[in-house]
Formats: structure tokens, C-alpha cells, sequence
């Protein structure tokens, strides 16, 4: 079994020896990629986030949505878990206790069940659909439901494709799998 600070330290370190240039190309690839997502013309509710510490960037993804599709960031709920509230480019955000941007009107913020797709962070993945987060737990407790019920949301990790985990790593058993990984070089549709 690996040492999961170790391994979460060799992962940051991967994407961050990214370049700037680099992970505009990758963002944009990985966008590419989400748009041949099932159900993607369909969805109504996406969720992305606001990339803090080199994460993968998602500047594209607001002019990637569907028409009828309305953009969501995640927002700290009670109980450490998330919930979702719309936003548009130009609307205020806040920092939240940890820093981390999210809308400011955040009072319609929408249950997880609420979403269609939901587009995470990662630091690593594998590809039968394991994430390795940066260890909060945030989103594994708000999908927890996820354990026993299909789609929807689409739980969708992305990231670039150096941070695959080759080897040993066995996620826990609260760790919610994905249902695919999108990177620059592909679209991986998970095994469930």
C-alpha cells in the first residue's frame, strides 16, 4: 500500500512542472473531451469548480454548455458537504474558509441530486474510475449516495493525464467512483 502523502506530494509536483502554455492546450483539450460526454446536449445543471493550487483550469467549459444548461460552482454546506449554486462570469464570488472562490448568492445553491453532470478536480485517478482528492473528503461525503444508485450526476474527474496512478494504490471504501475521467488525450468511460 502506498503512502498517500507521499503519493499526493509526487501528483502536485507533476502538474505543477506544467507550463502555463500547457495547461491552457490541456484545458482546452479536456473541454473537447467533456462535450462527448452521454447525456452531455441533454444536461441542465453542470457543475465545475474554481481551480485553486494547479488545478486543471476550466476556462472553456462556461462557452462549451448546452444552451439549456445552467453552470454551477460547489459551496460549503453543513455537515462538510457541498452544494451547488448557479453562476455566470461577472457575477461576485467570495472566498470561502479556505480560500477558495465561490458565488457570493449562493442562497438558491442546489442539492447534489440536483445536478446532471458534475465536473471534479483531482490530483490523481486510475482508470476503472478511482479519484484521489486532496484529502477533505468533500465531495466523496456529498456523492456518497452515489455508493448504491446509478447516474445521474455524472460524476466526471478531470485533470491532466500525467496525474494517472500506475500501481498499488487502493482508494478507501468511502471514496466515490467516477463514471469518467476526461484528460487532454482522452475521454475514459469508467466501468461500474
Amino acid at each position: 500500500m502506498r503512502d498517500l502523502t507521499a503519493l499526493r506530494q509526487q501528483l502536485r509536483q507533476r502538474r505543477l512542472q506544467l507550463s502555463p502554455a500547457q495547461r491552457v492546450t490541456v484545458a482546452l483539450a479536456v473541454v473537447a473531451q467533456l462535450r462527448r460526454l452521454p447525456g452531455w446536449a441533454q444536461a441542465r445543471h453542470v457543475a465545475g469548480y474554481w481551480a485553486v493550487r494547479g488545478e486543471l483550469p476550466l476556462p472553456g467549459l462556461l462557452a462549451a454548455l448546452p444552451a439549456t444548461a445552467r453552470y454551477c460552482l460547489p459551496v460549503l454546506h453543513a455537515g462538510q458537504t457541498l452544494r451547488f449554486a448557479p453562476w455566470a462570469t461577472g457575477e461576485p464570488i467570495r472566498a470561502n474558509r479556505f480560500g477558495i472562490p465561490e458565488p457570493e448568492q449562493a442562497a438558491d445553491a442546489l442539492a447534489p441530486e440536483r445536478m446532471d453532470i458534475v465536473v471534479l478536480p483531482l490530483l490523481g485517478f486510475t482508470r476503472s474510475g478511482d479519484r484521489l482528492g486532496t484529502g477533505g473528503g468533500w465531495y466523496d461525503r456529498s456523492f456518497a449516495f452515489r455508493m448504491a444508485a446509478p447516474a445521474p450526476p455524472l460524476l466526471v474527474g478531470v485533470g491532466f493525464a500525467c496525474q494517472q496512478i500506475d500501481g498499488d494504490w487502493t482508494p478507501q471504501a468511502w471514496d466515490v467512483p467516477l463514471d469518467a475521467i476526461a484528460t487532454e488525450d482522452e475521454l475514459i468511460v469508467c466501468p461500474r
